[in-house]
């Protein structure tokens, strides 16, 4: 019998990261970038800090002097920090994950201009742009240090403070990816004013998602304030952003599997729908817009099974509403027919599935802030949670209808 011999290996690994509120970023009397990548000014041998700068197409048509502006900011630090070249400007939205010739551009450039492990790739743009970039400067290296500066409510809430990059391949939304803490997150609330307000209200989506998971307390803040936020009042939008960037850092640190290696997600509540209506859509549907009717979807299967009482399931609904954020679109009732159907909204369930790589794992609400987790669905309540979700969509003067009225079929 061969001798079989065995080394068994532990590698504990500890990423750190800051994520600042701020104004004025670029400000040259801001020193919170500057800070941020050479807290100790240049390296005594290798001097200023290189850094790459890529922009969102959207932001810079916002802010026609940011690329100006940049390069001002450098100036002012010229000792600390040095442009390698002037800004790469992308694509915004969905659209520019889904070509990977733009993954391509940022990697020449990081190559080009010697982009190692000890340079920065710094992104300024809305969600899509941050995962696209983050995924080149990720795969670059074996990953090259990435700072965000991410630009709309859902990047500065959720996607541009988290863990995780990734592109769209093969018709599936964040199918390439990988897990690479950004070095540092710089969140400018002065960019959030040039939006518009579809993407305003859209990233509060993933605030009542959150706050729906983890955090009654903040639900109710977010109905006291649901009219002041469409109000487009700073105020309340800085406290819904910060709140809600605290609570998806702590369950990324907390909650004890921070690179997914189980199946369990608890932060993709009401993203198995979500992801499938923004692909059925051809990402005509933003992702806040996705999330606020998977929440909708998934809360009124919930409240259909009897896991979550009919009064929160209303006061989930009604603050989506509030929020002027959709609860269906017609791709939802049009494909909720057949799961084997992959233009089936209910397709998603099998490709959410593939996406945890195990165990079908469904976090579902029985409380405002309380949530437990399901491994199988009903596919005759989810077509009647469907039917009850168009009715309202339909008659939207009736307001969330009671449980007990028969809808229709889907």
């Amino acid at each position: 019998m061969p001798l079989t011999r065995t080394l068994k290996q532990t590698v504990p690994v500890t990423f750190r990261y800051a994520v600042h509120f701020t104004r004025g970023v670029f400000d040259p009397g801001n020193p919170v970038f500057r800070d941020a990548l050479a807290p100790s000014g240049g390296d005594p041998v290798r001097g200023p800090v290189k850094v790459l700068c890529v922009l969102d197409a959207g932001v810079v048509g916002a802010f026609p002097g940011l690329p100006a502006q940049l390069g001002a900011y450098f100036g002012a630090h010229a000792d600390a920090l040095r442009l390698v070249a002037p800004p790469l400007t992308v694509p915004g939205g969905e659209g520019v994950k889904g070509d990977l010739t733009h993954v391509t551009r940022v990697q020449d450039a990081i190559h080009a201009h010697g982009i190692d492990r000890h340079a920065y790739v710094a992104v300024v743009g809305g969600g899509a742009v941050t995962d696209m970039v983050g995924f080149a400067a990720g795969t670059a290296h074996r990953g090259v240090r990435l700072v965000r500066v991410p630009t709309t409510v859902l990047a500065q809430n959720d996607s541009g403070v988290g863990v995780k990059n990734s592109v769209n391949a093969y018709g599936k939304k964040n199918w390439l990816g990988t897990f690479a803490p950004p070095h540092a997150v710089l969140n400018d609330l002065d960019f959030l004013t040039a939006l518009e307000d579809r993407d305003w209200l859209g990233g509060l989506a993933e605030a009542v998602k959150v706050a729906l998971l983890k955090d009654a307390a903040f639900f109710g803040w977010l109905e006291e304030h649901a009219a002041a936020l469409v109000a487009r009042d700073p105020g309340a939008m800085e406290y819904a952003v910060y709140r809600c960037a605290e609570l998806h850092m702590a369950h990324i640190a907390g909650g004890g599997d921070p690179f997914e290696t189980g199946s369990s997600r608890p932060l993709d509540f009401g993203h198995w729908a979500a992801h499938k209506l923004e692909s059925l859509t051809g990402y005509a549907l933003r992702h806040g817009e996705a999330v606020a009717v998977g929440l909708a979807l998934d809360c009124t299967y919930a409240a259909l099974r009897g896991m979550l009482p009919e009064a929160d399931w209303r006061r989930v609904l009604e603050l989506l509403l509030a929020l002027r954020l959709p609860v269906y679109v017609p791709e939802l009732g049009t494909s909720a027919q057949d799961p084997a159907d992959p233009r089936s909204v209910l397709s998603g369930l099998n490709e959410f599935r593939e996406h945890l790589g195990g165990r079908l794992t469904i976090p579902l609400l029985t409380a405002v802030g309380q949530a437990t987790e399901v491994h199988e669905m009903d596919f005759g309540e989810l077509r009647r949670a469907v039917g009850l979700l168009q009715d309202l969509h339909d008659h939207p003067q009736k307001g969330p209808s009671w449980l007990s009225t028969p809808a229709p079929a889907c």
